[in-house]
């Protein structure tokens, strides 16, 4: 008789944006006369840029001819695209990293889900709370986690570092030494960040412990102040201690195109062990490549057209971001993030819990937004708004709340 892997078993409930997804449901069907506006899953708006379209159907009708056609690329990815990401995303801010470093895929999502699988069960990670649910998820799945508490909402191999307004939701240096230490920034759900002084005390820490810092920084085009790192290779010595997961997703409005890339750098090493060559050869087993038609409209993101529009783009969700922001604190809510971030952290009114202002803001308002409980325990009376609305949808949105 088969055996299933029994750490599914243990994930408590379903993913928390298919539970929102269901409650929506359930209430457009019982009220299909509503204009609901979603403000919830972290979801683009706005088309494609005409410059990556442009490239996008040149692949095409490359593909279409047999002195052109592209079949399996390449497993770290096309030495156009990393050439262009080394340039671009890396030299420009004096950062040492090479193509080889570099490994292509479909987005930031499944390699910080897949990235753990380099690592040993035995490793214990350390994980902001509230966090993206995927960090902690993926660990549950692969045996890592140990033993979930109904009561606290915690896992007993999880080391959680508090996020919350005392510490204007900068994570502490963790009491007990972790192995693996996962960092958002800026951060998804509260949409607030650390300065690069800060994150090289980070890097300093982990080299001093020798933790790894998987260092998701899919929101890093939303950055606005000069004191703010784009990537954590900018701190001295992130070579030795930290990968780093870059997305499309975001500041390219590829959610439905899907490219995004992981940095690993060739001094990360575990005694003679190379977790760039062991991530090559897991990337070579498990993943086939991105398609040449979506690494061709990565490559047309670095154009100077392509940076100009995809500039416009970011400048329209961080005017949605200011517009919720201020909305929301003119009608006396209590209010983070939207500075070097598309989201919005508010603290819920009235003492409701998270998923009760969820309820009361879809009954009463018809927006969807996102709870923060579901992003963990310290993450209870707040709520995430997205700025990734149509700014018509953005305005609206507010005007509902403000009438409440």
């Amino acid at each position: 008789m088969y055996k299933i892997n029994d750490n599914y078993q243990k994930l408590p409930g379903s993913y928390l944006f298919s539970t929102i997804a269901k409650k929506v449901s359930a209430f457009t069907e019982a009220n299909p006369d509503k204009n609901i506006i979603r403000l919830g899953i972290g979801d683009v708006t706005q088309p494609i840029a005409p410059a990556v379209i442009e490239a996008m159907h040149k692949a095409v009708d490359e593909m279409g001819h047999a002195e052109t056609f592209h079949g399996y690329a390449p497993d770290l990815g096309y030495e156009f695209l990393r050439n262009a990401i080394v340039e671009n995303d890396y030299k420009s801010r004096g950062c040492d990293i090479s193509a080889d470093e570099i490994f292509v895929s479909d987005g930031a999502k499944s390699d910080s889900a897949n990235i753990q699988e380099i690592f040993a069960i035995d490793n214990k990670i350390a994980v902001c709370d509230p966090v993206y649910p995927v960090y902690v998820d993926s660990n549950v799945m692969a045996g890592r986690t140990g033993v979930y508490d109904t009561n606290t909402e915690t896992w007993s191999n999880v080391i959680y570092m508090p996020c919350t307004m005392e510490n204007n939701f900068v994570p502490e240096f963790p009491k007990e030494t972790p192995d693996l230490i996962y960092l958002c920034l800026p951060n998804n759900p509260t949409g607030t960040t650390i300065t690069k002084a800060q994150l090289q005390e980070w890097v300093d820490y982990a080299n001093k412990v020798g933790a790894i810092i998987l260092y998701d920084a899919a929101y890093e085009a939303y950055i606005s102040e000069s004191n703010v790192a784009h990537s954590i290779y900018e701190c001295e010595g992130a070579r030795t201690c930290a990968i780093e997961l870059k997305s499309y997703s975001k500041n390219a409005g590829f959610t439905g195109v899907r490219l995004g890339y992981t940095v690993v750098p060739k001094d990360l090493k575990c005694g003679d062990a190379s977790l760039n060559a062991m991530w090559a050869r897991r990337h070579g087993t498990k993943f086939n490549g991105a398609p040449y038609i979506v690494q061709r409209a990565g490559e047309a993101t670095y154009s100077p057209e392509g940076k100009a529009q995809l500039k416009e783009q970011v400048a329209y969700y961080m005017k949605n971001a200011a517009t919720i922001k201020t909305g929301l604190q003119n009608a006396g809510f209590t209010v983070f993030g939207g500075v070097n971030a598309p989201y919005i952290w508010l603290k819920t009114p009235d003492k409701m819990t998270s998923w009760e202002f969820f309820d009361y803001l879809l009954e009463n308002a018809n927006i969807v937004g996102t709870p923060g409980s579901g992003f963990g325990p310290h993450g209870e009376g707040y709520f995430r708004l997205t700025a990734f609305g149509t700014y018509e949808n953005t305005v609206a949105a507010i005007e509902r709340i403000k009438n409440l």
